[in-house]
């Protein structure tokens, strides 16, 4: 890593800033990641401890062993490093994911296809994000209605709160490009904490409702505040990138 991935300040990592910006600072100066992390974790709440990837034994599920042992195995990179630093700010939601992980790899094995749930399991704790807006926002969102959720309805973005989950998404924006796409999933309650958002996700990830992947594309460059290209309307002029929703045909 050349710089510090805090440097430019990002309206996505501020969430993490204290935290990341300690942990980043030990692991350059030579600790290893896992042990970072965990000392990050052992000055909070203790949820989550991290080992190094050694620790997971050929041909066992990631997944499945992090249910058995209670411990993250963790590679010295960045994609690792986001997803230590989401363990640190929401542990019951990431443990409720692993929980429905391990669940449906119990019922049906890991095998060559993840099957509906896993795939959306995998989605979100990857690449997904968390939207609290009001109902016009919203219902924009889902009709892909470019325009009117980012020019139209704009100053509505001051009572939304954006906050991205996955590790992969963060990971993708330490180079930040127009076409990287959030799958968001809409949050129908105002939440305040960071404590409440953890509890409440955690109890909003039911296994029926996530195998239907209950999730919304978002460019997430296109929020307002969040890319200073937005500010000149013109930027949503591209439909590679915001796309327009597919027509339902009826049988």
């Amino acid at each position: 890593m050349a710089a510090s991935v805090f440097d430019a300040a990002p309206v996505w990592l501020q969430p993490h800033a204290d935290v990341g910006a300690s942990v980043e600072r030990r692991w350059r100066q030579g600790q290893p990641l896992p042990d970072a992390l965990s000392q990050a974790a052992g000055q909070g709440t203790g949820e989550v401890r991290f080992v190094p990837q050694s620790a997971l034994p050929h041909g066992t599920a990631y997944e499945q062993f992090i249910f058995d042992t209670g411990t993250v195995p963790t590679r010295d990179h960045l994609h690792d490093f986001f997803n230590g630093l989401i363990w640190l700010r929401y542990p019951q939601a990431k443990r409720r994911l692993n929980h429905l992980q391990a669940q449906a790899i119990a019922a049906q094995g890991v095998g060559a296809v993840r099957g509906p749930l896993r795939d959306a399991i995998t989605l979100f704790d990857e690449n997904g994000a968390l939207l609290w807006a009001p109902a016009p926002l919203q219902k924009a969102l889902q009709a892909r209605d470019w325009q009117r959720l980012f020019v139209d309805l704009r100053p509505l973005w001051r009572q939304a709160q954006l906050v991205l989950f996955g590790h992969a998404l963060l990971e993708k924006l330490v180079s930040p490009r127009k076409p990287i796409t959030a799958h968001v999933y809409q949050a129908q309650v105002a939440i305040e904490s960071v404590a409440d958002v953890d509890a409440w996700l955690a109890q909003a990830l039911d296994a029926e409702h996530l195998a239907t992947k209950p999730f919304n594309p978002l460019p997430v460059l296109g929020v307002p505040g969040w890319w200073p290209g937005n500010a000149q309307f013109c930027f949503y002029d591209d439909p590679a990138v915001f796309r327009r929703a597919r027509p339902h045909h009826k049988p």
